[in-house]
């Protein structure tokens, strides 16, 4: 029996067709904002197709970034937990090198934030908005204090659990 192939001759295989997979996520936008949109909270402005820090043009629209729609939903992008008999000692320096890397990080990125830090059972729990500040503020640890940092994303989902421990 003779195989026929699987397009006419002359001609190619597409290669053009890609499965796309479903990403659900709430707080991305279907579209932009329209432009300039101010933050009713924390004042982030978008303009030129991105959230920046700046004066809040006149005649802007207003709006919730995603950052503190998050932040009001309570609904984190990533998990930082910070556990180990290291942390007792060094406390204040730990969440000295947590705020550092939050503020720098925000600086140039108004959506990388802290929402929350709170005490639970031997170690600290860290709540962010976005997950490259959970894994940047992970990794800056693991370079001060080394220890053992992993990193686990979701799959299906943009959401990432990370751990450091000393």
């Amino acid at each position: 029996m003779k195989k026929k192939p699987p397009f006419r001759a002359g001609q190619a295989a597409r290669k053009d067709r890609t499965v796309q997979e479903y990403e659900h996520d709430p707080y991305k936008a279907r579209g932009k904002p329209k432009e300039p949109t101010a933050c009713l909270q924390c004042g982030a402005v978008f303009h030129k197709g991105r959230w920046t820090w700046g004066a809040k043009p006149p005649q802007a629209h207003e709006a919730l970034c995603p950052a503190c729609h998050r932040i009001h939903d309570k609904y984190p992008q990533g998990i930082l937990t910070i556990t180990g008999p290291f942390l007792i000692d060094h406390k204040e320096e730990i969440l000295g090198v947590v705020r550092n890397t939050e503020a720098k990080e925000k600086a140039e990125h108004p959506l990388s934030r802290i929402m929350s830090i709170e005490q639970q059972g031997g170690g600290l729990v860290v709540a962010t908005t976005d997950t490259h500040l959970s894994r940047r503020i992970g990794e800056t640890l693991h370079h001060a204090y080394e220890g053992n940092c992993s990193f686990h994303y979701d799959e299906g989902e943009q959401f990432i659990r990370v751990k450091w421990e000393r």
